[in-house]
């Protein structure tokens, strides 16, 4: 449902009159600070009631901006409207004037139409170049040295990142390898003892044996059957 239009017309009743009076006037002082704050503008209102009551809003200071009027308002009665149109005529010629010099310079500058040049004019143009390519130079190479700079940083991180990584292999080979050292000794040292265990066993089982080749000779020799 969209809002009534309101006829733009003097309110009869006094009670809404001053109703619709403190809320225009609230608004219009916001704006007012919006238009300030967003533009940078100074803006100075005054407004009085049907009772003569003030009611005033300034960005800055009242008495600056009056002031400012003031002397504004003063100017424009002292030149008439033609000479000021004709003073920002005369202002544009400049600009413009100074649009093309500078647009000439820069055709010189980039080696076009230099066959109208005097040879003082040609003179000054090559050293305005001197000075701008020593400049140039001078800018290239401090930024030529800042990367140098900037690599040589970054070449060191990773030198000591390299020796790290280098190290930290070291440390691992070495730990694989004392572990491999280790289960070699465990393995020898189980089969050093299989082989006494075996030994032990022949030693125990093999007396008798001897003992009975023994008694068989004994009985060899006495003739005994």
């Amino acid at each position: 449902m969209t809002r009534k239009k309101i006829k733009i017309k003097k309110i009869d009743n006094i009670a809404a009159r001053q109703v619709t009076f403190s809320k225009r006037r609230k608004g219009l002082f916001k704006k007012a600070e919006e238009l300030a704050v967003l533009c940078d503008a100074d803006v100075a209102l005054i407004v009085f009631s049907s009772t003569g009551k003030l009611f005033e809003f300034a960005s800055s200071s009242m008495k600056h901006i009056l002031q400012k009027y003031v002397s504004h308002s003063s100017n424009i009665k002292k030149y008439p409207p033609l000479q000021f149109l004709q003073q920002e005529n005369s202002l544009q010629v400049r600009l413009s004037k100074e649009i093309s010099d500078k647009t000439r310079e820069l055709r010189w500058i980039r080696g076009d139409d230099l066959e109208g040049l005097s040879l003082e004019e040609l003179e000054e143009l090559e050293q305005k170049l001197e000075v701008g390519l020593n400049r140039v130079s001078e800018t290239k190479d401090e930024q030529i040295r800042n990367e140098i700079a900037t690599l040589q940083y970054k070449g060191a991180e990773l030198m000591e990142e390299n020796n790290r990584l280098k190290q930290r292999v070291a440390e691992m080979n070495n730990d694989r390898n004392g572990s491999i050292v280790g289960d070699m000794d465990r393995m020898i040292l189980e089969e050093g003892q299989t082989s006494d265990q075996s030994i032990t066993n022949n030693s125990t089982t093999q007396p008798p044996l001897q003992a009975a080749d023994c008694s068989d000779t004994l009985l060899l020799k006495l003739g005994l059957p």
